[in-house]
Parts: C-alpha cells; sequence; structure tokens
C-alpha cells in the first residue's frame, strides 16, 4: 500500500478545485454573453414597429467584467424613454389608456431559461 502526505493531498485537492473554478468561470461568462444575445435578439423580434427606430436601437453590452463575473445589460441606446411607456401601458393625453406591449419581460424569462440551461450543459461536461 502506498503512503500519501497529508499536504500531497490537500495541493492536489486545492489544485483541482482551482482548475474547476477556472473552467467554470469561462463556462458562466459565455453563458453570460450569450444569454445577453438571446435577450436582444428577442426584444428586437418582439418590439412595436412604427419606423423600426425603437426595435433596432437595443443592444447588449458588458456593463462591468472582473476575473471571475461578467454583467451584460440589454437596453436601448437611444429610445430608453419608450422601453417603459411601452411595456407598462400609459395615460394618453386625451384620456384613457394606451394598451401594453409586453416585450423586453417575455425576453428576459427566455434569457434566464437559456443562461440557466447554458451553464448547467458546461459544468456537466
Amino acid at each position: 500500500m502506498r503512503s500519501v502526505r497529508i499536504d500531497e493531498l490537500a495541493d492536489a485537492v486545492s489544485d483541482g478545485l482551482k482548475e474547476y473554478a477556472e473552467v467554470s468561470t469561462e463556462v458562466v461568462k459565455r453563458a453570460v454573453k450569450n444569454a445577453g444575445d438571446i435577450v436582444k435578439e428577442e426584444i428586437r423580434a418582439k418590439a412595436p414597429v412604427r419606423t423600426g427606430r425603437y426595435k433596432k436601437s437595443f443592444q447588449a453590452t458588458k456593463t462591468k467584467e472582473t476575473a471571475d463575473s461578467l454583467f451584460v445589460t440589454v437596453h436601448s441606446k437611444d429610445r430608453y424613454q419608450l422601453t417603459h411607456l411601452l411595456e407598462k401601458s400609459h395615460a394618453k393625453r386625451g384620456g384613457g389608456r394606451v394598451k401594453a406591449i409586453v416585450h423586453i419581460a417575455p425576453a428576459e424569462q427566455k434569457g434566464i431559461k437559456a443562461l440557466t440551461e447554458e451553464v448547467e450543459r458546461g459544468l456537466k461536461k
């Protein structure tokens, strides 16, 4: 029987955990970027179109990135005032209300689902 020193075992476990952390960080960052793109494309597909300017204004921007995290924001770059009005409804000038056109919330849910599935798939490998 081979004897193993505790410090060798601890080093081996530590190295394995570091490698797993690096791989999982890469998987999660890639999944976040892909989920941001999915949300952006879904919003563009479902957004109301009058001139097309609002629909084209959505973009996915890397807000913050550190060694172990990535933040992606999907937003309207020049028509941001309309997002809340269209998504939640608003009052008309002469009275009454405009019907809400819900297009951001379903895209967000689709992005969350895609993110979860991609992270699970990536970590199972």
